[in-house]
C-alpha cells in the first residue's frame, strides 16, 4: 500500500511541475523544437511611410507561439525583420533591415525582397521566346538583373490578412503589365507569407499570364544567425544539398556547364564554415561566392521541362542547412525549386548602416535564394522558367528555425 502511494504521490509531483511549467508559458525548447507557449497575437497593420509618389506603405507583423516574429512591407512584398530566439531563449533580429521606410528608397541590395520578374541574371537582356526578341534593362553591368529597374521589389504590392492552418498568414498581390520591363504578357503574381507555430517562416508564390513569359520569383533575404549587426558570418556553418553548380563567366552569366563540386572550393556538400575557404574563390574582388548550386533533386529538363511541375506544386526537399555556434540557431531552407543561389554578402562595404548605426559589412550576411537557375531563358538545357496561358506558377520555399 505504501509503494502505491508513493508512486502515485510522485505522479502527482510531475504533474504539478508540468502544470506550472505550463502556467509560467515559458517557450522551452527541447531537442531543437519548440515547445507549446501562449497563443500567438493576432496579425498586427501598422502605416509604414510612403513612397515618393505618395503611396502609403504598410507593415504587417505576425507573431507565433513561441515568440518568434516576421514583419513584411507591401513595398516589395519585403521582409524587414525576424525574430527568433537562440539557444538561450534571448530573441534577436536574423535577417537585414529597417525600422523605417526611407533606406529601402534610397536604394538597398534588395533587403529582404520579393524580387521578380525573373530573378537572378538575364545576359545582356536579351531573350527570344516564339521566335519574339525581347530587351529588357541592363542594370547589373551589360545584364539584366533582378527584374530590372523597377523590379517587383520596388512595387507597392496589395496585401491582406489569410487563414492559415498553423500559424499566421498574409497574402501579397501585384499585377504586372504587358511590356512592364521589357517582359511580355501580363502576370498577376501573389506571395502568401505564413509564420507557422512549428517557428518556420513559409513563402508561397503563384502566378498566371495572358501571354508566354518567363518567371523567376526568389526571396532575396540578407541572413545572420548571430543576429543584425553581430558582424561577420565566416563562422557559420553551411551545408548545401548540392552536387553541382553552374560555374560563369566573369559577369556572373552560367555557360551552360555544371560542375561537379567534389574537390572545390564550392563543396558543401558537409558542414563547412562559410568562410573555410572563401579566400580561395576564383573571383574578382570583392572575393566570395555568388553562384548558384544545382540541388540534388533536380537537373537539366529541356526548354519546356519544368512548365508542367509550375501547375501543381512539387516536393518539398532539402536545399541547405546552417547552424552558427555562438548563438546555437539553426536554419533550415526547403525548397520546391531545382537550384539556390548562394551569396556570401561580398558588396557589403560600410557605407549601409542598419537600425542602430552599425555598418553592414563584407560578408556580414548571407543569402541563399531559391530559385530556377540564372538566364535560363537562354538555355534550353536547364529547367524552364517559361509560363504560358493556362498553367499556374507554384513555388514554396520554408525556412525552418531550430537551436542546437
Amino acid at each position: 500500500m505504501k509503494r502505491k502511494e508513493t508512486q502515485v504521490t510522485r505522479h502527482l509531483s510531475i504533474l504539478v511541475v508540468v502544470g506550472l511549467a505550463l502556467a509560467a508559458g515559458a517557450p522551452a525548447l527541447a531537442g531543437g523544437r519548440p515547445q507549446a507557449s501562449p497563443a500567438a497575437k493576432p496579425v498586427s497593420k501598422t502605416p509604414f511611410g510612403k513612397t515618393k509618389d505618395g503611396t502609403p506603405v504598410d507593415l504587417y507583423t505576425l507573431t507565433n507561439r513561441h515568440g518568434m516574429t516576421a514583419k513584411v512591407m507591401t513595398y516589395g512584398a519585403t521582409l524587414t525583420e525576424l525574430i527568433v530566439p537562440d539557444r538561450a531563449g534571448t530573441p534577436g533580429d536574423v535577417v537585414l533591415g529597417f525600422d523605417s521606410l526611407q533606406p529601402y528608397l534610397a536604394g538597398v541590395p534588395y533587403f529582404g525582397a520579393t524580387v521578380g520578374r525573373v530573378g537572378n541574371r538575364i545576359a545582356k537582356g536579351t531573350f527570344t521566346l516564339d521566335g519574339k526578341t525581347y530587351h529588357l534593362a541592363t542594370n547589373n553591368g551589360p545584364n539584366h538583373l533582378h527584374g530590372g529597374n523597377v523590379g517587383f521589389d520596388k512595387v507597392v504590392w496589395k496585401a491582406q490578412v489569410v487563414p492559415a492552418k498553423h500559424g499566421e498568414a498574409v497574402k501579397f498581390t501585384y499585377r504586372s503589365r504587358d511590356g512592364e520591363e521589357g517582359y511580355p504578357g501580363t502576370l498577376d503574381v501573389s506571395v502568401v507569407y505564413t509564420l507557422t507555430d512549428e517557428n518556420q517562416l513559409r513563402l508561397d508564390y503563384a502566378a498566371t499570364t495572358d501571354k508566354a513569359t518567363p518567371v523567376n520569383l526568389t526571396n532575396h533575404s540578407y541572413f545572420n544567425l548571430s543576429g543584425d549587426g553581430s558582424g561577420s558570418i565566416l563562422g557559420e556553418v553551411l551545408m548545401i544539398n548540392a552536387d553541382e553548380i553552374t560555374p560563369v563567366d566573369d559577369t556572373l552569366i552560367p555557360t551552360g556547364a555544371l560542375l561537379p563540386v567534389k574537390g572545390t572550393v564550392f563543396d558543401f556538400t558537409k558542414p563547412t564554415a562559410i568562410g573555410a575557404r572563401i579566400d580561395q574563390v576564383p573571383v574578382a574582388p570583392p572575393v566570395g561566392y555568388d553562384h548558384n548550386y544545382v540541388l540534388r533533386k533536380a537537373k537539366g529538363g529541356g526548354r519546356e521541362a519544368g512548365t508542367a511541375g509550375r501547375q501543381a506544386e512539387g516536393a518539398l526537399t532539402l536545399a541547405a542547412r546552417v547552424a552558427d555556434p555562438k548563438s546555437g540557431r539553426v536554419m533550415e531552407v526547403l525548397t520546391t525549386e531545382p537550384g539556390v543561389q548562394f551569396y556570401s554578402g561580398n558588396f557589403l562595404d560600410g557605407t549601409i548602416k542598419n537600425r542602430h548605426g552599425v555598418p553592414y559589412r563584407i560578408h556580414d550576411a548571407f543569402c541563399l535564394e531559391t530559385q530556377h537557375f540564372p538566364d535560363s531563358v537562354n538555355h534550353p538545357n536547364f529547367p524552364s522558367t517559361i509560363l504560358r496561358p493556362g498553367q499556374v506558377y507554384r513555388s514554396t520555399t520554408v525556412y525552418a528555425f531550430s537551436v542546437e
